[in-house]
Formats: C-alpha cells, structure tokens, sequence
C-alpha cells in the first residue's frame, strides 16, 4: 500500500475526516485558546475537556467535533473510539463594521470578528490503538466512547444475547430472605430503643411520684392543723359563751 504525503502547510491536504462551521460570531483568538486545548487528544477526552471549559467557544467547539465524529462513522465506518483529533484551528472571518458615538460628534469604529472553526478526526494506527486499548483496560474500560458501549449493549440485548439465563425463583427466594433478616434487625433495633428511653425516664417518673407523694403529705398536715385549730376555737367560744349565761342566771337569783 502506498504511503500517501501531504504538505503539513495546506489545511486542505492534511488527512482525516474533517468538519468546519463558519462565520462563528466571535473572533479568531478566542478559538484557538480552546481548540489549543483538544488538539492530538482522543475524541472521548477532548469532549471531556470541552464539556467542563468555561470559554464561550467550547461549546461551539463541541458541535464541531461532533460533526467530525459523525461524518467519520457515516461516510467512512470509522467507530469513535478509533478517532483522535488530528488537526484543528481557526481562520480569520470577515469583519463587520459598526460605529459608536463619541463625544464632540465624533464616532469610533466597532469590529466585530468572525472566523471559520476546522476540526479535522484521524484513525489511530493498528498499534497506537493497542496501546490505548491497553490503557483503558488497566482502567477496568474495554472503550473511550460511552456512547459506542451503550449501542454495542443494546445491539447485544436486541439480538438476545444478554449472557447466562438466571433462575428468577432464586433470585425471588433470595430477595425475601433478605427482606426477612431486615425486618428482624429493624424490629429489635427498635425494641433495643424503645428499653434504652423507658430505663432513662423511669427515675425522672419515680422522682417525680415521690415528690407528689411528699406534697400530699405536706397538704393534709396542714389541713389537720386548720382543722384542729379551728375546733380549739370553737370550744373556747362555747365555754364562754356557756359561763357568761351561768353568771347571769345567777346574779338574777340572787337578787
């Protein structure tokens, strides 16, 4: 097969699949601050760089890249976890003028820039693959994409092939007799409470009736004390009522 060369100095013979928006409302420099960023990093991390920059332009970035990444698997059969970012930049765009008003009627010019954002996607070689392959799976992952290993699950899960049939009376059986030894731990955590509070209120509640007791008896003493007091009284009153009436009784006899 025969090697193909290119002038790394014409953007239009570099190799890959490419994408480009244009006329993106901001200028030049402000895209290559961000497209500096993703630049020979595999698609899965340059999406993850521009998903967490906080530069306006990523996002516009972001839809660039996309685009690449689809024209890729649509035109060429080329998977995303294959693809890393081979070459991308930003060229001027025409610049609109506008004016604004100044003091003493003049005016100052106001440029607003534009530019033409490329992102151009390659396939890695057979070993630079295997070594990222490698990568991932001493990293527990079998791909970079997220979005490749969901459509590689449901293409599995459509055709049947969802790996061994489990028995779901087991699984049924299992969950129960889990659920039951819950109930129990539940049921005596609760009871181990339930005796902790009753052993901390009851003193307070003996100390409590004690108390009342001791105010009740305090109460009734007093009450027997009025009482008798009152009697004493009483029976002063009635015994000189008693010898004044003897008195007079006798002082009129002995007139």
């Amino acid at each position: 097969m025969a090697t193909t060369t290119f002038d790394s100095r014409k953007t239009n013979e570099r190799p890959g699949v490419r994408a480009q928006h244009r006329h993106a409302r901001f200028s030049a420099y402000k895209a290559r601050e961000v497209l500096g960023l993703i630049r020979g990093k595999s698609v899965m991390e340059a999406r993850t760089v521009l998903e967490f920059c906080n530069r306006e332009a990523a996002a516009v970035v972001t839809k660039v890249l996309d685009s690449a990444v689809a024209n890729a698997g649509n035109n060429n059969d080329i998977p995303p976890d294959e693809l890393f970012v081979a070459a991308c930049y930003a060229d001027e765009g025409p610049t609109m003028k506008r004016w604004r008003p100044r003091a003493r009627g003049r005016a100052t010019r106001i440029r607003k820039r534009t530019c033409h954002i490329t992102v151009i996607v390659g396939r890695y070689s057979q070993g630079e693959l295997d070594r990222v392959r490698e990568r991932l799976a001493g990293k527990g992952r079998t791909t970079s994409d997220p979005s490749a290993a969901r459509a590689r699950r449901v293409a599995r899960s459509r055709s049947g092939d969802d790996g061994p049939e489990v028995d779901e009376s087991a699984v049924d059986e299992t969950a129960t007799a889990a659920e039951a030894e819950e109930a129990i731990v539940d049921e005596q955590a609760t009871e181990a409470t339930v005796g902790d509070e009753f052993a901390e209120t009851q003193p307070a509640a003996d100390a409590t009736e004690t108390e009342a007791d001791l105010t009740d008896a305090a109460v009734t003493e007093t009450a027997d004390a009025d009482v008798t007091e009152t009697d004493a009284e009483t029976d002063a009153e009635t015994d000189a009522e008693t010898d004044a009436e003897t008195d007079a009784e006798t002082d009129k006899k002995d007139d």
